[in-house]
């Protein structure tokens, strides 16, 4: 019997023979045009004798119960089978979708199927998979920081760090080795490379080496891919609600008040802060109870230098600005590379707000007057830090 890949090959009729030698089949051709005749009920040949002068009456015939006769079909379907002999069992025919005969390792469909696998958009699909697959961790945590992505992209910012800014650190030990902690530190650079290079410096070089999670700007999330760079090296969008979570899991939280108008700064205006826009980072620690780290930042001011702003070619982009240095626009895409520069990280000692309560944040003469005094502390650690790294350069 022919099989397929589905079973029996469905165009082959069934061999099983019937006793006398003829095939079932056979004898089903004969049964439809034998005609069987259904049996009639024989009528009562005598009647019962009744007595003198009573009425005479046709006596009603017992009701008989019917059956029922089967149908031509059905009769002719049946097989003439002798009940002493065993019944073999009919197979009933099946409808197959594929009718092809088993394919081989050799066979002409296989070897065209691997031949064109390079012009099939399955198979780069399923390259790509297994690429990304092998540089992206199956979970990752609410805000989308993947441990794998990072320890794969963090030998790029070791050599920033390292290598190419030659980053020197004052102060590391100020940060507490367990509990909510906000780092707060001024902003500069044009592009966010300061969060990156503190996420570094805590990470490598502090003894707990306990992760940062740094909060981000919208305006990065406006460039393709950017956004889902950052998040999956650790970056987190700048909210309150982000930040108290991330606070309320005991985490070490960076946040940059100046936002914007930090690292929009003009090159004539670099490392003087700007304002601390409404003390959101201030209330945020009220609320938490977090102690704040002052940190301040010296050298990203250079590695890209804005000598101006252009804000009618960002607007329809959805971009705060577009920056004008020496190398952007004129190099194209190598004026995004960063400028070599010497840079310094200094982290002051925590400050605690026990005293203060969670209603006190509510208070924006409490809050301003705090978020100035950390703001004010900030830019003392970041003269003292340009004073120091030009007697370093004499």
């Amino acid at each position: 019997m022919n099989k397929s890949v589905l079973g029996r090959d469905p165009f082959s009729r069934p061999t099983s023979s019937a006793p006398g030698g003829e095939s079932v089949n056979a004898l089903t051709r004969k049964k439809r045009h034998r005609r069987r005749k259904p049996a009639t009920p024989k009528k009562s040949a005598s009647r019962v004798a009744k007595p003198a002068g009573a009425k005479t009456s046709r006596a009603k015939p017992a009701p008989q119960k019917k059956t029922r006769t089967p149908s031509k079909s059905v009769a002719a379907s049946t097989p003439d089978v002798k009940l002493d002999q065993p019944i073999e069992p009919i197979e009933i025919d099946r409808v197959e979708l594929l009718e092809t005969a088993a394919a081989t390792e050799d066979s002409f469909d296989n070897i065209l199927h691997s031949s064109t696998r390079f012009v099939r958009p399955t198979f780069y699909g399923q390259k790509l998979g297994h690429a990304y697959m092998r540089h992206h961790a199956e979970e990752v945590d609410p805000f989308g920081f993947d441990p794998v992505y990072w320890n794969k992209v963090s030998p790029f910012f070791d050599f920033l760090f390292d290598k190419y800014w030659r980053v020197g650190l004052r102060g590391i030990e100020n940060i507490p080795s367990e509990g909510r902690v906000l780092l707060v530190a001024n902003h500069s650079g044009t592009l966010p490379y300061d969060g990156a290079m503190l996420k570094v410096a805590v990470e490598e070089h502090h003894p707990s080496g306990r992760p940062v999670r740094f909060l981000v700007e919208d305006f990065v999330f406006h460039f393709p891919f950017l956004g889902a760079f950052m998040n999956r090296i650790g970056g987190v969008r700048a909210c309150q609600d982000n930040a108290r979570r991330l606070l309320e899991n005991e985490q070490l939280v960076a946040v940059f008040p100046e936002g914007i108008k930090g690292i929009g700064k003009l090159f004539r205006n670099r490392y003087k802060l700007q304002r601390f826009g409404r003390g959101g980072f201030l209330k945020l620690a009220l609320r938490t109870g977090s102690p704040i780290v002052p940190v301040s930042i010296v050298g990203a001011e250079e590695i890209h230098p804005m000598l101006a702003r252009m804000g009618f070619l960002a607007r329809p982009l959805g971009l705060p600005y577009l920056p004008v240095t020496p190398t952007f626009p004129w190099l194209g895409p190598l004026g995004a590379v960063p400028l070599p520069s010497k840079w310094l990280i200094s982290f002051g000692k925590s400050v605690n707000f026990e005293k203060y309560s969670a209603s006190d944040a509510d208070d924006p003469l409490i809050v301003m007057e705090l978020a100035e005094k950390i703001r004010a502390t900030i830019q003392q650690m970041t003269d003292g830090l340009i004073e120091e790294r030009g007697h370093a350069f004499k």
